[in-house]
Order: structure tokens, then sequence, then C-alpha cells
């Protein structure tokens, strides 16, 4: 698909859009959405670096995963499901939406862990960073897991700063075991809207609940 990109500058460059992309197929791709260079394109004009989002497939089948990946402004109407439908009509694709998004869920997938306790555990943060700073726009992202326990990066509490947050092992491990004994009670249920699940779903405003 090609697609015309509208650079400050006044230069309008065309770029070509693959609609499907196959992980499993090429490490290229695993390694951009992971260094932050996927989708990412250059002004011939003046070198400015842009990175737009398109509703795009990914298919990653050695992990037996399908994604539907929705631009960031199409949240809101997939909320109220206005114009934004899953690929096919049904239900085989997992949505995300958002390329941070993408790539937040892509690493932790990739580092072998349970997405639904991630998103779990971005929501307690959340909680705690909302207690003490009320009247900031807070985000939670995973940034990896070592032997201290599992790193997140919290960003809005500060300009131009992040948070780090480090949750031990065994308190991931509990809540999983938890997941695993209890999947559709409680937060667990609460964190999916239809086919997409993310702690965003729990911290929507009212209007689009």
């Amino acid at each position: 698909m090609k697609s015309s990109i509208h650079c400050p500058c006044g230069k309008i460059f065309s770029v070509e859009i693959e609609e499907e992309i196959d992980l499993d197929a090429s490490n290229d791709n695993l390694e951009k959405i992971n260094n932050g260079t996927f989708m990412s394109f250059i002004c011939p004009g003046c070198e400015k670096k842009h990175k737009p989002e398109y509703k795009i497939k990914i298919l990653w089948n050695s992990r037996n995963l399908k994604f539907e990946i929705l631009p960031e402004p199409d949240r809101n109407d997939f909320y109220l499901k206005k114009k934004v439908k899953t690929f096919a009509g049904n239900n085989q694709y997992e949505t995300i939406i958002g390329y941070p998004e993408m790539a937040d869920r892509i690493s932790v997938i990739n580092d072998n862990l349970e997405p639904v306790v991630i998103e779990t555990l971005k929501y307690y943060l959340l909680v705690k960073a909302d207690e003490n700073y009320p009247d900031r726009d807070i985000n939670a992202w995973y940034h990896g897991k070592g032997d201290e326990g599992i790193e997140f990066h919290l960003d809005g509490i500060r300009p131009d700063e992040v948070a780090v947050m480090k949750v031990p092992m065994n308190v991931y491990d509990k809540t999983c075991k938890d997941y695993r004994k209890h999947p559709k009670n409680g937060i667990y249920r609460s964190l999916r809207s239809r086919s997409y699940m993310s702690v965003q779903n729990l911290f929507r405003p009212e209007a689009i609940k």
C-alpha cells in the first residue's frame, strides 16, 4: 500500500506500507520494533523523521498469535464501535492500539512473560502514581526483566523524564498464578474490551466506557 507523508517543510513524499508483517519471516521487523525504527520514514527534503501509524496485521505464527494494530487516533472509534472493524470480521486477531503499545506487547511476549499479568502490574503502578500525582497523565511501559525483577518506565510525572519502577519476580509469579486460577475474575476481566486487552481500558474516560 502506498501512502503520502506531508512534511512541515512542505515536501510531500510517497512511502510503501506493508499491510501484513510476518515476524517469523525475518528478524528485521522484530529488531526494528524493539529499537523504535519500525515504520520510520525520513523526509527527503529536510531529513525530518516521521513515524505515522497505519492499520496493519502482524503475524507471529511461531507464537500462535495474530495482531491487528490500529492507529492511536482510532482508539475512541474502537471503543464506540464506529468505523473500526476487526480484520475479516472475526476474533482471530487480537487488537493493539498504537505503535508504542505494539512494541510494548511484542517485547513482553518475546521475554516469555504473560501480557495480562504485565498489564495488571501496570495498573497497580498507575494507581499508586495517581495517588501521588492526581493531576498528571501518566503512562506505564514494560522495559525488560532482570535479576532485580521486572522494570517499568512511567512517563508523564515530570516533563522529559521517566520514573523507573521495579517489580520483584515473586510478585509477578504470584499474580501469574492467580490469573491462571481465575482468568475471568476481577481486574483480569476488566482489562479486556472485546478483542483489545490493555491497562488503558481501565483508565479511559467515562464518556467512552
